[in-house]
């Protein structure tokens, strides 16, 4: 097996040795916002707002895999839940400590596995295999500069990139806040699979205020259909979101195996059946948080040094000036659910959905000190504010230190350029002069609604019953209608046979008779109190749909 390094993130290869997704230029930076920069450097102007302000990231690893592990069909932690900001912000993004699954290609020396055409064949840096990008399984908490709804807490979003970062699948109908449209029928990927959870394409809100609660969630490669040996052939790995809060427990959705063998069909590559997450077993290495476009404002003094401001980035501190942020990484083998409830498809005993201790790894984790750069020039000093650290029970997080810069759990929020770098100061040193102590962030405003069409893979076999709304935490509506499960939208781009599909739908309503949302699936904490997802996502199937049906959502929209 070969081994990623372990601070990296697949999708921009300038980003090579790091887990965070470093911004481009053409990515990040609002039009005008570069010369904005430029005015700061000839000091002609006096305050200027720049979205390139805070890049970086905050990462752990862990030891190597054991030679020969089986330990690659599942991947599962528990994350912190916390607002990082305290008002909703415009432009901002950062992704609370997250990670990602690839393929296994290790056997690849040489022969690409992106197609000419795709986006990352462009990233030169990935090749000769491109096997970092081909095809990647990531999402969960944070901040993203494409969410409608913000609301002050984070939310949780799946999300996956079957085709070489094309398009990137986020839920049941969307992409990953890339547009209000849904996705083309050809590149739904989501199952919905609970029957008692919505799936907003803007992410799943939190109730009330947390702040240091703890969200588990898994990556749980399942067997609801068989392989198939057609065009492509097919593998047996149905990716499958499992989530542990205190008022939810269980599976939510499914990757479709096809969405991620049919990339070798599409380029008539048949050298890329296979090679897929469908067939493969999964890659994982470390996480971290993805520190990307924060807005900044900056100013020079009387003297032409620059100094900056940064939007309040808090973190949930102990008593001791501790911020526990991930903890129970555990990988799982075939062993833990994959071969009971391959048993249970074909006729076996009742699989109860509950991880198995066999075949699972606990890695110890390892850390290094955090680096940040501000619209390309390095950040220092950051160090002497908080650094991250392994806490007892192989518990990853930040450690603040006293410090006249900032105050535990706060990262710095003044900064002034010094030589070629940029350096924390106090509020109490930024001169009058530079206004930058009144500036004010621009708030998030709702966006445009997200929709679906009506007619297509929407319309036919459509809805059994519906629509009905919700009213979110996040000062949102989803609408949404109960759809049969083998019904629902992502799965009618396929030629399934009715036999294929009756026994995924009996398979379906075993699970929803079976497996209750009360219960644990993953591991409990072996710490910490578990976080509450928005009351109002949890839904009660009507009378008569109690088993087989979902909820399909079609609509989100300001209140």
């Amino acid at each position: 097996m070969k081994h990623l390094p372990i601070f990296w993130h697949p999708r921009f290869p300038n980003a090579a040795t790091s887990t965070i997704v470093f911004c481009t230029i053409a990515a990040c930076v609002p039009t005008g916002a570069l010369g904005l920069v430029a005015s700061i450097e000839t000091k002609q102007a006096a305050v200027a707002l720049n979205y390139q302000a805070l890049h970086g990231y905050i990462s752990y690893g862990h030891e190597r895999f054991p030679p020969q592990s089986a330990s690659t069909a599942g991947m599962g932690f528990y994350s912190a839940v916390w607002p990082l900001v305290d008002q909703p912000l415009s432009g901002f993004q950062i992704g609370l400590p997250g990670t990602w699954i690839l393929p296994d290609n290790s056997d690849d020396l040489d022969i690409p596995l992106a197609p000419k055409g795709t986006l990352a064949r462009n990233w030169k840096e990935r090749g000769p295999t491109w096997d970092s990008v081909f095809q990647t399984l990531e999402g969960g908490l944070g901040y993203w500069r494409g969410n409608h709804f913000r609301y002050g807490p984070p939310k949780f979003s799946m999300n996956g990139t079957p085709q070489c970062y094309d398009y990137e699948v986020g839920s049941p109908g969307w992409s990953f806040f890339y547009s209000k449209e849904a996705l083309p029928d050809n590149r739904l990927g989501v199952a919905q699979l609970s029957n008692r959870l919505l799936i907003p394409p803007d992410g799943l809100p939190f109730q009330g205020h947390p702040n240091g609660e703890i969200l588990g969630y898994a990556w749980m490669a399942l067997p609801f259909t068989e392989p198939t040996a057609g065009d492509p052939p097919t593998g047996d790995q149905s990716w499958t979101c499992f989530l542990n809060a205190a008022n939810f427990k269980g599976p939510i959705a499914f990757y479709i195996p096809e969405t991620w063998s049919k990339i070798g069909k599409l380029f008539s590559e048949p050298y890329l059946y296979g090679r897929g997450l469908d067939a493969r077993p999964g890659v994982i290495g470390g996480g971290a948080m993805e520190v990307n476009t924060v807005p900044g404002f900056a100013a020079p003094d009387a003297h032409g040094t620059v100094y900056w401001k940064l939007p309040k980035l808090q973190f949930p501190v102990d008593a001791h000036g501790r911020a526990v942020l991930v903890q129970d990484v555990t990988y799982y083998s075939k062993a833990t659910l994959f071969d009971n409830f391959k048993s249970w498809r074909n006729g076996g005993p009742a699989c109860s959905g509950g991880f198995r201790t066999n075949g699972t790894w606990r890695p110890r984790l390892n850390t290094h000190t955090p680096s940040f750069d501000q619209a390309g020039r390095k950040i220092a000093g950051v160090e002497r504010v908080f650094d991250t650290r392994i806490f007892k029970g192989n518990v990853w997080g930040l450690q603040w230190f006293t410090n006249d810069m900032s105050p535990n759990g706060v990262f710095p929020q003044y900064f002034k350029q010094d030589g070629q770098n940029i350096v924390p100061v106090a509020q109490e040193k930024v001169p009058v002069e530079t206004k930058l102590t009144s500036q004010r962030f621009t708030l998030a405003r709702p966006g445009s609604p997200y929709t679906s069409p009506t007619t297509g893979s929407w319309g036919q076999p459509g809805p059994k019953l519906g629509p009905f709304t919700a009213s979110l935490a996040d000062g949102s509506v989803v609408t949404y209608s109960w759809y049969r499960f083998v019904d629902q939208p992502s799965f009618q781009q396929y030629h399934w046979s009715a036999e294929k599909k009756a026994k995924l739908q009996a398979l379906v309503e075993k699970l929803h008779a079976n497996w209750p949302i009360d219960r644990d699936y993953m591991p409990p904490p072996q710490r910490g109190k578990l976080v509450a997802l928005d009351a109002a996502l949890i839904v009660k199937p009507p009378q008569g749909l109690e088993v087989g049906y979902v909820p399909i959502v079609t609509r989100q929209a300001a209140q």
